[in-house]
């Protein structure tokens, strides 16, 4: 009757809607999802200028067992240098520039032992290097990458940077490749600085592949004891 009223005395009312209301129901609270903060000094992975950089090393590899099979000593001798100087420098540009990047730490590793690895074997199946000398690289390699995955299997530990040892054997590894390709490839001669490199890579290889072993134990067995 109001709203009789009201129409007659010129007040139009809007109809009233006699659907019945929709009853939302009330969402219970989910779990908090925590926020994961971004590791300092690190970007989101993409293929930047360093990784680039890393992916041309790795391209290089191939290209230098190539030219060793070949014979073609002095053009590897190059690609070995640029290698290393690319080495230097993705390393350098990712620090300064601050582009380091997930990618880049898995990239690198794996061109600079695929490279060595490489070379150490093909110059062996040359008969450039010592066998003896080219199992125990590659065996020292094996038994890093095995141990890695085996502490990150048992115990999700995140292992330490490499041993001064380890860096030690990397450039005596380096320096009696660089040598030997400049020996054959270049002509330059140094037949007992090539006797003492290899002497040094044994040597510092066996070191460096014990103190992975120790180390690797040694975490094994810090594991089982919070156990």
């Amino acid at each position: 009757m109001a709203a009789r009223a009201l129409w007659r005395a010129g007040h139009p009312v809007a109809p009233v809607s006699r659907t019945p209301p929709i009853m939302v129901p009330e969402m219970p609270d989910g779990p908090t999802v925590r926020a994961i903060p971004r590791q300092a000094g690190w970007t989101r992975p993409e293929l930047n200028l360093p990784n680039l950089i890393t992916l041309a090393r790795l391209l290089c590899v191939p290209l230098a067992i190539w030219l060793i099979l070949e014979a073609r000593y002095g053009l590897a001798f190059w690609v070995f240098v640029v290698a290393g100087i690319s080495d230097a420098l993705d390393g350098y540009i990712a620090k300064r520039f601050d582009q380091r990047t997930p990618l880049g730490a898995l990239l690198d590793p794996i061109a600079d032992k695929s490279l060595l690895a490489g070379v150490y074997i093909t110059l062996g199946l040359a008969d450039q290097l010592p066998h003896w000398l080219v199992i125990l690289v590659v065996l020292r390699d094996l038994l890093i990458v095995g141990g890695y995955l085996l502490i990150q299997g048992s115990t999700g530990a995140r292992p330490l940077g490499p041993l001064f040892i380890s860096k030690v054997n990397t450039l005596v590894q380096i320096a009696l490749i660089g040598f030997v390709l400049a020996r054959l490839g270049v002509g330059f001669e140094a037949g007992w600085l090539t006797v003492l490199l290899v002497g040094g890579a044994a040597v510092t290889t066996v070191l460096s592949g014990l103190s992975y072993l120790a180390r690797c134990a040694h975490l094994l067995m810090e594991s089982r004891g919070a156990w």
